[in-house]
């Protein structure tokens, strides 16, 4: 049996006690230098199982297999269309899902993170990849015409799916149709940014305020490509992409600091490597790193990016080094870079405001965000 089941079927029956477990982020040490509408009234009582016979009643027969099946983008918006029936089944047997059974999804979520180190993916966790869903599909969001964001989940279509900068999520996409399966009341957008608000707290990172309300929509409400930020490029870019959605120097900092986490592949960017040595670890190190340490331009046949002259194993994009170029931006990089818990809180209320760009206010389901719970918090 892999670690990872263990430890979930573990958690499952609370065997484990946390001085023999320990937390994750014990486990994941920064110094570890590895690579690799309104608010709805309470329901009576709320069950997956009261949802899946709506649905079956909805996906009737082979439909219902072809839609769960196909890939196809017909499929996806018969999904979606059928999706619509079981939302009025769950209003006709009084079934509105509450703040435990998003956490019960969340812990789903989090239990799949570390088997990636069964199949031997990236650093061992799938965390870094379900942020950067979560965050490209929020990141799309444009302030002047109103479209965009997270609340359609758009990414589930061609040709969004296929954009340049989303290269690669359909590891995380696929990852979290699992999930879906298994609790088939939550829209994509609300699971595809509680994998990211997952991915942050179990990794280390603050708590992030997060609320559900997205609902699933067309092909036809897919946006143009070039709305996310292009890691090539510099502080005009940087600014022009995030002051389209509505934030500042200190919130584009704050965010980009995400960057603590995971690596760039070559056969889905161009770029390669990680950033800190700690890629499964939601430090302040991609600062720290990014202030202390000589950054040269690689040598290679690939893209123009940046590496460490101590070891040549981390990297930094043009994207990253323009934030120390900048007098603007290098202020919030040098802040970050000697308080974390700065970072920590300011980090927490951009992500919140970035994963609810282009919902509408009365589709969330309360007025005021949670706070889920980490898996530690829970045993």
């Amino acid at each position: 049996m892999s670690f990872a089941a263990l430890r979930a079927s573990a958690r499952r029956v609370g065997a484990v006690a946390p001085v023999a477990r320990g937390s994750r982020t014990a486990l994941r040490s920064p110094a570890f230098r590895r690579f690799s509408t309104e608010a709805p009234q309470a329901p009576k009582k709320s069950s997956n199982a009261a949802l899946l016979g709506a649905l079956g009643v909805a996906a009737v027969g082979g439909v219902g297999f072809w839609i769960y099946t196909s890939s196809s983008d017909s499929a996806k918006e018969a999904g979606t269309a059928v999706k619509s029936g079981v939302q009025a089944a769950k209003a006709a047997t009084n079934f509105v899902p509450t703040k435990e059974d998003y956490q019960k999804v969340y812990n789903r979520i989090a239990e799949i993170l570390d088997t990636a180190a069964d199949k031997n993916y990236d650093d061992g966790s799938y965390g870094p990849v379900l942020l950067r869903l979560a965050w490209h599909a929020s990141g799309t969001y444009d302030k002047e015409s109103n479209t965009g964001g997270s609340n359609y989940a758009t990414m589930r279509f061609e040709p969004e799916a296929k954009h340049g900068a989303n290269n690669g999520l359909d590891v995380a996409r696929d990852l979290l149709e699992n999930v879906k399966r298994e609790f088939p009341w939550i829209s994509y957008g609300d699971l595809w940014t509680l994998g990211g608000v997952a991915a942050i707290q179990e990794l280390g990172g603050p708590k992030i305020p997060w609320r559900p309300g997205r609902i699933d929509g067309f092909a036809h409400q897919c946006t143009p490509d070039g709305r996310l930020p292009d890691g090539a490029k510099g502080a005009d870019h940087i600014r022009n992409i995030f002051y389209r959605m509505g934030f500042n120097d200190q919130e584009i900092v704050a965010l980009i600091g995400a960057h603590a986490l995971g690596r760039c592949h070559r056969d889905r960017s161009g770029f390669e490597g990680p950033w800190t040595f700690s890629p499964t670890s939601f430090t302040n190190e991609f600062y720290k790193l990014l202030m202390n340490e000589k950054w040269v331009w690689k040598k290679w046949d690939g893209p123009k990016q940046l590496e460490d002259k101590t070891t040549h194993s981390l990297m930094m994009l043009p994207s990253d080094y323009a934030l120390v170029q900048d007098k603007s931006f290098k202020k919030w990089v040098k802040a970050y870079a000697e308080d974390e818990q700065l970072w920590f809180k300011d980090f927490s209320a951009a992500l919140s405001k970035l994963f609810e760009l282009g919902v509408p206010q009365q589709q969330f389901t309360t007025s005021e965000p949670w706070i889920l719970k980490s898996s530690d918090e829970q045993q």
